[in-house]
């Protein structure tokens, strides 16, 4: 297994796991699950806490901390979803600096951890107040709540503006073969997570299925033909999908946040993971060159954005290049 040290010091496994589809009420399961991901070197276990509205952190940081007698492990977690657990429903969007630091501490209780070692914004808007958002994650870094931080998103506006204007450790966002959109976000200032590495099965033996359910209006532009002559092209070079879906990222330098749900596509996951490595890089590049390179068109912009008024007294944080890598 290979690993990623983080800017924050953080070493975490390339293949790491996503937890927001592991079968939380089937414990035999889940321990099988979380047991094989250690014996394989897996150490990132990422999850929300919207994920089933806190039953996710709190069923996963339950089982992690018992396994963590006798394993390293890091957890990444996500914030800015105001929800309520016992009605179950999703209130608000709220990156507010406030907010962020109750909900972290709520997390904290759930995962069991008296620190969380990765925490995310998830999502973000360019009408956020992020100098508010950056000022608290800085504040829970210095005090010791959190080790380090980032963003899941896919808007360009909010990367570039905390790229320039915090300490961003990671970016999680989705990357693979054929929604290649995030490679324009590939820097070496922050370690990047790659979700949808299998694009929701497209890229899969499964990939009929995945067409006729899940993509049958098209995609990114793409008719649900032309997505099928592209798999058809991919498959033509003898390697199963997944492999040249995994060889793609390993070639990329990021992250593999592969999201699981059983023991036995764990498995096989990680068999295509360990066999992509043996791909020739020629193969993939030519895959790739075959397919149309694509670009989020919205949220590009810089504008509008909100401001700290000077009586907060927060902290803008303005950083130079630093290689995270």
């Amino acid at each position: 297994m290979k690993y990623f040290v983080t800017k924050d010091n953080q070493s975490i496994s390339q293949f790491a796991l996503g937890c927001m589809t592991l079968p939380l009420d089937n414990r035999e399961e889940l321990s099988d699950i979380i047991r094989l991901s250690f014996e394989e070197g897996i150490n990132y276990f990422d999850t929300a806490d919207l994920y089933q509205y806190g039953k996710n952190e709190a069923v996963i940081g339950s089982f992690l901390h018992d396994y963590g007698q006798f394993f390293d492990y890091i957890i990444g977690t996500k914030v800015g979803n105001e929800f309520d657990s016992a009605l179950r429903e999703k209130i608000r969007w709220n990156p507010n600096g406030d907010y962020i630091k109750q909900a972290v501490n709520q997390s904290k209780l759930r995962l069991s951890r008296d620190v969380i070692d990765l925490l995310m914004l998830h999502g973000g808007t360019i009408h956020d107040n992020m100098d508010d958002t950056i000022s608290a994650f800085e504040s829970l870094k210095n005090d010791g709540h959190i080790k380090s931080y980032g963003i899941s998103t896919t808007r360009k506006n909010v990367i570039d503006y905390y790229k320039e204007n915090s300490h961003l450790s990671v970016l999680m966002t989705p990357l693979n073969i054929i929604d290649n959109r995030g490679e324009e976000y590939l820097d070496d200032n922050y370690t990047f997570l790659a979700r949808g590495p299998l694009m929701q099965g497209l890229l899969t033996e499964e990939y009929d299925d995945a067409l006729k359910t899940k993509f049958k209006h098209g995609y990114m532009g793409y008719s649900v033909d032309e997505l099928r002559e592209i798999i058809i092209m991919i498959r033509e070079y003898g390697y199963p999908l997944e492999e040249i879906a995994y060889k793609y990222l390993i070639d990329k330098n990021v992250v593999i946040v592969q999201g699981i749900s059983s023991v036995a596509q764990l498995k096989k996951n990680l068999r295509h993971y360990y066999n992509a490595k043996n791909i020739p890089d020629e193969v993939v590049e030519e895959i790739r060159s075959k397919i149309k390179t694509k670009r989020y068109k919205n949220n590009r912009q810089m504008e509008n954005v909100k401001k700290v008024q000077p009586d907060n007294k927060r902290k803008t944080f303005r950083i130079g290049k630093k290689n995270s890598r």
